[in-house]
């Protein structure tokens, strides 16, 4: 059979510089190339796009309304198109009622299992369901958790109420509500908490409504005695969605989340939860990790039960073969990483009988342990398998290897990408004179002169999710790497252990950067103000003339760039602003120059440009260090919404690289790089560790692994297999531990 193509001729997306490639279809192609160099723009900005775009004008202007909107990508022409799924990073997201389960459709087929063969019989499937009426926990409204004060930080347990005991400033001494309490009666003003009888303090935290007389300056007045944790409750815990910003903050810092006392946060009524399948309710099976759901589900005896175990059984089983086995359904979506996000929404199109499709990649190995990234290849091969075509996106070796065609985009990033430096098979690659060719056979070498801790940050005794009775000291003054496969502890050990320890512990992670849609690398890394004080200076006017956020914004567009026009039930329309051509200032604001450029030929100027082009130290340090984590190729004035998440993780790094003294945790800051990056990444983190820093990294790559001082490696697996410190040492000690699954790939 003939080899057919995905066409594209002349693509000018972003950085692309006109080019031409052909994609093999039904084969997986893997583009390469460092971060920036346009592989994004081909497969994302230009074939992605104009896939759903022309789907989508399949449909009637009614229903166009209701669907994204797409731009026609800048080439010459596409050809061989099919329709495309797009399976990126992008966080499932979704509220409190959200589960894994629900997501995949799996906790559906459990409730109609329950309803069928489950006893005492209770009624209908929707009766399983946390999110229907008759069968959710009346008492948290189905969600498992309730919201309440945190004693610890309410109270002041040794001081009085006359001493301000009471913590919340809406209570503070002198206040109506602590009149309340101090002018009851029912209280020694000057006893200290520590010291109330049990019936004083239940008085005070739980003590009943009752009327009283409230002797004021004033006069008496009628007033109502209330418990403490009851007047609380009703002012703030029942008004949520009534209180404003400031008092939500405020609220937020003296509350905890508890599980709920009526259904101990199974979700479900009492009567449902009293149904049972060989001794387990629904909630049991919600709640256990994937792999034991096949082996409890397997001993399901019942030919009422059969078709719906079948179902049950191949969709738990697709997500344990991608390497999830370690996760529980009634896990919240929120709570997923981009990488366990991306490997979810792969297992739904596992049972898809579409072919020829076109199943669009970004990362995939994002978040995988090196022992399970041949689950995510054995994925995509099955998919090619089926009839359809995969693209992916990728910087891990492993992936890459597996590729039928590769297209190696560069041979840099920005404004030095945007060609295509090789296309062909990976023997070819290895033999290319391309960055990915020669970087894909290189790793480091495991780090034999190690610095020596300076101290050590005790972690406190916790328990939290799968990690019990955490015994754990952190070095300081040195790189320390946090390992283990995924779901092991890792993240709840750092972010949801230690951070909570460390407040002070500067974070450096992929979510997005803080910002309106109109900020950009510039305004986020603060030069903008010295930008604009420049061109004032420069040209005797005000500074502010130089902000599309402010006088300087030209009237037509506010600032924008562009026109936004709604056609009703059509496609909106973005338009260029024609007064400003879209360069976002009024005509007479770019009249004015600094060294032959206008403000907008600054904005936009990549940031290694720009560092060449001024010479301020205010500004030239912010720019140096953007450069120095590699994302000297964004321009300038280009909007943050349109970074990626290793982008994000790489600005947030640069604005924080002239800390001394500090505590650095770090979050994959991998995601997104080249391998040709990854010594350059390594280069930063000892330059942090050498200013006297203490940098700690949740990592999966083996070359930032190998060049740690100390390595904490936990495990053994995932889930409730893992959870314990296996190692904590220096990383040519880790290769003598045979229980862990890291030791093996070092």
């Amino acid at each position: 059979m003939t080899q057919e193509y995905i066409e594209i001729k002349g693509a000018r997306e972003n950085n692309l510089k006109n080019i031409s490639v052909r994609i093999p279809k039904r084969k997986i192609t893997i583009f390469t190339g460092v971060s920036g160099s346009g592989k994004s723009s081909i497969v994302f900005g230009t074939v992605a796009t104009e896939s759903q775009r022309q789907l989508n004008e399949t449909h009637s202007a009614f229903v166009r309304g209701f669907l994204p909107k797409y731009r026609e990508p800048d080439t010459d022409g596409i050809s061989g198109l099919g329709a495309s799924i797009i399976i990126d990073q992008k966080r499932i997201g979704g509220n409190s009622r959200s589960t894994l389960g629900t997501i995949t459709d799996i906790n559906p087929l459990f409730r109609v299992l329950f309803s069928r063969i489950g006893k005492p019989e209770v009624g209908p499937a929707s009766m399983f369901s946390f999110n229907d009426p008759s069968g959710m926990c009346k008492a948290c409204q189905g969600v498992g958790r309730k919201i309440t004060l945190d004693m610890e930080k309410f109270l002041d347990y040794s001081k009085s109420l006359n001493e301000g005991a009471i913590q919340f400033p809406n209570f503070s001494v002198g206040s109506w509500y602590w009149n309340i309490y101090a002018l009851s009666g029912y209280f020694d003003l000057d006893k200290k908490l520590k010291d109330y009888s049990s019936e004083e303090m239940e008085k005070l935290l739980n003590g009943k409504t009752e009327k009283f007389v409230l002797e004021t300056a004033g006069g008496p007045i009628n007033s109502t005695y209330e418990g403490l944790i009851q007047k609380f409750d009703r002012l703030y815990l029942k008004k949520d969605g009534e209180m404003g910003e400031r008092t939500k903050k405020q609220v937020d810092q003296y509350t905890t989340e508890v599980p709920c006392d009526e259904c101990n946060g199974a979700r479900l009524s009492k009567e449902v939860l009293a149904c049972r399948i060989d001794g387990f309710n629904i909630a049991d099976y919600m709640s256990m990790q994937l792999d034991d759901i096949v082996k409890n589900i397997e001993k399901v005896n019942n030919p009422y039960a059969e078709a719906t175990k079948a179902s049950i059984m191949e969709r738990v089983t697709h997500l344990i073969d991608i390497g999830l086995d370690y996760v529980t359904l009634d896990r919240e979506t929120s709570t997923l990483s981009g990488g366990e996000s991306q490997r979810v929404k792969m297992v739904r199109h596992l049972n898809s009988s579409l072919t020829d499709m076109i199943y669009i990649f970004d990362e995939p190995s994002i978040g995988l342990h090196p022992r399970d990234v041949h689950r995510l290849n054995e994925l995509l091969e099955k998919l090619r398998d089926k009839g359809n075509t995969v693209l992916v996106v990728e910087h891990d070796p492993d992936v890459i290897r597996i590729a039928d065609h590769i297209i190696d985009i560069g041979p840099h990033a920005g404004k030095n990408g945007g060609t295509v430096t090789f296309q062909g098979t990976y023997d070819a690659l290895l033999k290319s004179d391309t960055l990915t060719g020669k970087f894909m056979g290189h790793h480091e070498a495991i780090k034999e002169n190690v610095r020596k801790p300076q101290s050590f940050l005790p972690v406190k005794k916790t328990s939290l999710h799968n990690v019990l009775n955490l015994n754990l000291e952190v070095p300081t003054g040195v790189l320390s790497v946090i390992t283990g496969v995924a779901g092991s502890g890792k993240s709840t050990i750092i972010n949801g252990i230690f951070r909570k320890q460390y407040e002070e512990a500067i974070v450096i992670d992929q979510s997005a950067a803080h910002a309106n849609s109109r900020s950009n690398p510039a305004t986020y890394s603060g030069i903008m103000d010295s930008i604009r004080k420049l061109f004032g200076t420069e040209n005797d006017v005000s500074p502010s003339l130089f902000s599309y956020n402010s006088k300087g914004a030209c009237p037509e567009c506010k600032g924008l760039g562009y026109i936004a026009m709604d056609m009703a039930f059509m496609d909106a329309i973005r338009t260029p602003c024609e007064a400003c051509s879209g360069k976002r200032f009024k005509e007479e604001v770019l009249k004015y120059q600094l060294n032959g450029q206008t403000i907008s030929d600054v904005l936009e100027m990549t940031v290694s440009d720009a560092l060449s082009f001024f010479e301020l130290k205010k500004i030239t340090k912010q720019l140096q260090a953007m450069e120095d984590v590699g994302i000297g190729y964004l321009t300038l004035g280009q909007a943050l919404s349109t970074l990626s998440g290793g982008e994000c993780q790489r600005l947030k790094l640069a604005t924080e690289l002239h800390k001394k003294g500090s505590i650095y945790i770090m979050d994959e800051p991998t995601t997104g790089l080249h391998m040709s990056d990854t010594k350059h990444i390594i280069e930063i983190m000892n330059r942090l560790v050498d200013a006297g820093n203490t940098v700690i990294v949740i990592e999966h790559n083996l070359d930032i692994i190998r060049q740690a001082d100390w390595i904490i490696d936990v495990g053994p697996e995932g889930g409730s297999k893992g959870g314990q410190i296996l190692f904590a040492g220096k990383p040519s000690d880790l290769t003598k531990v045979p229980e862990s699954i890291t030791a093996k790939f070092i």
